[in-house]
């Protein structure tokens, strides 16, 4: 009896210990378990006074409002924060000259652009990651226009289909390689389009120049937010999984990227659970499929990712991550449509997710909601950005709570 009771009490340590480390084993149901749904939401816009809902001690203020789709933020040395404004063609420059938490400065960079998503700066280069290819432009921190044409430098996948459209960019913490990240045109490639792609599916990495390109990592069915954690300076990325199984499978994930990694798209899913709709196929790639470090709600769309490393938040959030939930479409009920954070510790995640912004969602029953967060990113003052490409604000989250104990630095 006592044995039994002490065994007992060790697998729950080592339960409650797994759970500590960030340790994930999800209990995946068999596929098909629930018929695949389609509940598309309707964004309707925020009202005048409407907001997110922050966590308590949190405020939450609009940056800028009157955006076309913005996706994705990129903010600059001098605290200027730039914004792909992806249905519009164009990124603008967002500049809050008297440093009050509102952009009253809002300058077209430039226009005429395929879908931009990806921005990163190098030196004197604005690189933008369009939907076709990956440019660079000539530009100097504090300008408020380019000067000069832009070049391209990669070439990227593009198609009819294109079902995955957006091309995320990031440079190593060196600067001496580009990574970027195409995603699957199809759901899991029954039409056998994806397979004459090889850099789709696939985060990309060449030199500066769009020189050298390697597939640094492929089954990744669509990568899209790109960070590197800042203890072991790994490259992680948000992955969008498949659809067509059911409600609750397969889960959205993040991981860190292995070089010449596969993750099991289109073949397997959460390492080596080998998809239905392409049993048989390539069971050597199922064998060697990598089990992601950490997951999300089934079709929650997870996309940005950042990293923080200010001080401006309480010290749990420092050196962990916040992640972008553009919400689901392919379940009977919503999932996503929130930021949520998640705790690292030496490199990992240490905790489960915690939804820190909330309150996108107006209501359930007839599938409206406000807005969806995409792209995130951290001010200069320590405040956390996210775009919302639905309500087509960005929104500036900062922590406010004169009565709690000062925060030890």
């Amino acid at each position: 009896m006592w044995i039994r009771v002490i065994v007992a009490a060790a697998a729950l340590g080592l339960v409650n210990l797994a759970l500590a480390a960030g340790v994930q084993s999800p209990e995946l149901p068999a596929p098909f378990a629930t018929p695949s749904a389609a509940k598309r939401s309707k964004v309707v816009g925020w009202p005048a006074d409407g907001a997110p809902r922050p966590l308590q001690n949190f405020r939450v203020s609009a940056f800028a409002r009157g955006l076309k789709e913005p996706r994705w933020l990129l903010v600059l040395p001098n605290g200027d924060v730039l914004v792909a404004e992806s249905a519009a063609g164009r990124v603008t420059l967002l500049r809050d000259p008297h440093h009050e938490g509102k952009a009253l400065e809002q300058t077209k960079l430039i226009d005429g652009l395929n879908r931009p998503f990806g921005l990163a700066l190098r030196r004197d280069r604005l690189y933008i990651g369009d939907t076709d290819a990956v440019l660079a432009c000539p530009f100097l921190v504090g300008q408020n226009a380019i000067r000069g044409s832009c070049k391209t430098v990669m070439e990227l996948p593009d198609g009819a289909i294109n079902g995955h459209w957006t091309r995320n960019v990031i440079f190593s913490p060196d600067e001496s390689l580009m990574y970027v990240s195409v995603g699957s045109s199809t759901n899991i490639d029954e039409e056998g389009i994806d397979a004459k792609e090889p850099h789709r599916a696939a985060i990309l990495s060449a030199s500066p120049d769009g020189k050298n390109v390697q597939i640094y990592a492929s089954g990744l069915r669509n990568p899209v937010g790109l960070a590197f954690e800042p203890e072991t300076g790994r490259l992680w990325t948000t992955v969008n999984e498949r659809d067509g199984l059911g409600d609750n499978l397969p889960p959205d994930y993040m991981t860190a990227v292995k070089q010449g990694g596969f993750y099991g798209w289109p073949y397997s899913y959460y390492g080596g659970h080998e998809d239905p709709r392409m049993a048989g196929r390539r069971p050597d790639l199922v064998a060697r499929a990598l089990t992601p470090d950490f997951t999300f709600d089934p079709h929650a769309a997870t996309l940005g990712l950042v990293f923080y490393q200010r001080d401006a938040f309480p010290k749990q959030y420092r050196g962990g991550a916040f992640v972008a939930e553009h919400g689901s479409w392919n379940r009977a009920t919503f999932a996503g449509y929130k930021v949520v954070s998640v705790p690292f510790a030496h490199g990992k995640p240490a905790g489960p997710p915690e939804d820190f912004l909330t309150g996108f969602i107006k209501d359930e029953a007839s599938s409206e909601v406000y807005g969806r967060p995409v792209g995130l990113a951290v001010a200069s003052d320590g405040a956390l950005l996210v775009a919302d490409d639905g309500g087509g604000v960005v929104w500036r989250v900062t922590y406010k709570c004169s009565a709690c104990t000062p925060d030890p630095r």
